[in-house]
């Protein structure tokens, strides 16, 4: 069984150098997801800009393309900057991450439009999302592996469920910047020009956490040195890195896992049966979508007991545990079969306990599986795979077997993943592949 011995020698230790460090690592990432969503909820507004057309839905439809392609652009992000972050450092990649996510807000916040400069603005703003695609494709496997490596002894699981409320500040933040933005200056001037004010203040916030991120102490090379001194001293070559991840087979296999039950938990959630209740079953909109913020706020105030709660208990028990509890939990999407709010209100909120334990630890968890010279690469691919294969698909696959009649089949599909992840996890621990909180 691994202990901590892997952890930074450089790790913060103070009381304030620590809540210094959470800020820029949780403020960056909020900053990312602000970013990233503020795109998508501005879609409709966008789209006419950069892609005129007769019909405004053809237009909208042109700019949530382009969003698509963004995260197809993610897995690549991942695994591109993971390798730099294992050969030359965490807090470089960090830097580069939140500091290309600004610059391509600010591009985009000051981009002239299709009447201005005419193909050429598409062109631009598919190029920024692409980038921006990258960088939030590192952000979670790269802070996971820096809180793994930062935090004291016996804080890693409550560290991790921090950055996890950072995380969901950045998505209300993005949606109530919105709302705010079009109720200060009215539906035309937003379609005008008010789209711009969400993106200005995206670029603000991001160079204040690129500033915070720039006093962050480097954990990759102290870290690397507590086992293996001779690949610490000097930047490896990439073939180095990914065959020292190669050496880690059921590691990898079981991040993909972990990732991928977490995230379609997750997907099934926030997008399945949101869609779901408004496609299949006509639900009001305004209501659907005001359940599925409560149950998004529980899910966050529910992430420090999460964290808590893995610390005392030890990350690895609190996760087996939790995740076999999940089984039979995720059956409860089963009584949502026809039209009802209350019903989908019972099934959002029941489900909220279960999304703030499985999205609270799945990170953390993935983080411990491999060891720090290719922590962040072999994290990375897991997560892009899990999410790429079975969280972004979690949805689909609801509606469609709903749609076929074998609605029951759906939470069979998540339970076999839950049990998947649990049985690798427990042959990688009794390896001695689990590095901390075992």
């Amino acid at each position: 069984m691994a202990s901590l011995h892997e952890r930074s020698a450089t790790a913060v230790r103070t009381p304030l150098s620590q809540r210094r460090a959470l800020l820029a690592l949780g403020g960056g990432n909020a900053v990312e997801w602000y970013d990233w969503m503020v795109y998508g909820l501005l879609a409709s507004s966008i789209g006419p800009q950069f892609f005129p057309s007769t019909d405004g839905l053809s237009s909208t439809m042109s700019a949530l393309a382009v969003f698509a392609v963004g995260f197809a652009a993610r897995p690549l992000g991942a695994i591109v900057f993971g390798t730099l972050a294992d050969r030359l450092g965490r807090r470089l990649v960090m830097l580069l991450s939140i500091g290309s996510m600004v610059l391509t807000t600010t591009v985009i916040a000051v981009l002239p439009t299709h009447a201005v400069i005419g193909v050429w603005a598409g062109v631009i703003l598919l190029a920024c999302r692409i980038l921006q695609g990258l960088s939030t494709g590192i952000e979670a496997p790269l802070n996971s592996a820096y809180i793994v490596e930062m935090a004291p002894e016996g804080r890693t699981a409550r560290f991790g469920s921090i950055i996890s409320i950072y995380v969901q500040v950045g998505i209300v933040a993005a949606s109530l910047v919105c709302f705010l933005t079009s109720e200060a200056v009215g539906p035309e001037v937003m379609g005008d020009w008010g789209w711009r004010i969400p993106f200005v203040i995206g670029a603000l916030g991001g160079l204040f956490f690129l500033w915070l991120r720039r006093s962050l102490p480097e954990t990759l090379h102290t870290a690397a040195e507590a086992t293996d001194p001779d690949t610490a001293v000097k930047p490896r070559k990439t073939g180095e890195v990914w065959a020292e991840v190669a050496q880690h087979k059921l590691a990898l296999l079981t991040i993909i896992f972990v990732v991928a039950a977490a995230q379609a938990i997750n997907y099934t959630w926030t997008t399945g049966l949101p869609n779901l209740a408004r496609s299949a079953y006509a639900e009001d909109p305004s209501t659907v979508f005001a359940v599925t913020t409560l149950s998004g706020v529980v899910v966050g105030a529910l992430y420090p007991l999460v964290g808590r709660l893995a610390d005392r208990k030890r990350i690895s028990r609190t996760f087996v545990v939790t995740r076999l509890a999940v089984v039979p939990l995720v059956f409860v999407v089963l009584a949502y079969q026809g039209k009802g709010m209350t019903t989908f209100a019972l099934v959002m909120l029941v489900g909220a306990p279960v999304l703030a334990f499985t999205m609270g630890l799945y990170n953390t968890v993935s983080a411990t599986l491999m060891p720090a010279s290719c922590r962040v690469t072999g994290v990375g691919l897991g997560y892009a795979v899990g999410v790429a294969g079975f969280g972004g698909t979690a949805p689909y696959v609801l509606l469609w077997l709903q749609d076929a009649g074998a609605g029951w089949a759906f939470p069979v599909y998540v339970a076999v993943l839950c049990l998947l992840s649990v049985l690798l996890y427990m042959l990688a621990f009794r390896r001695g592949s689990v590095r901390a909180g075992s």
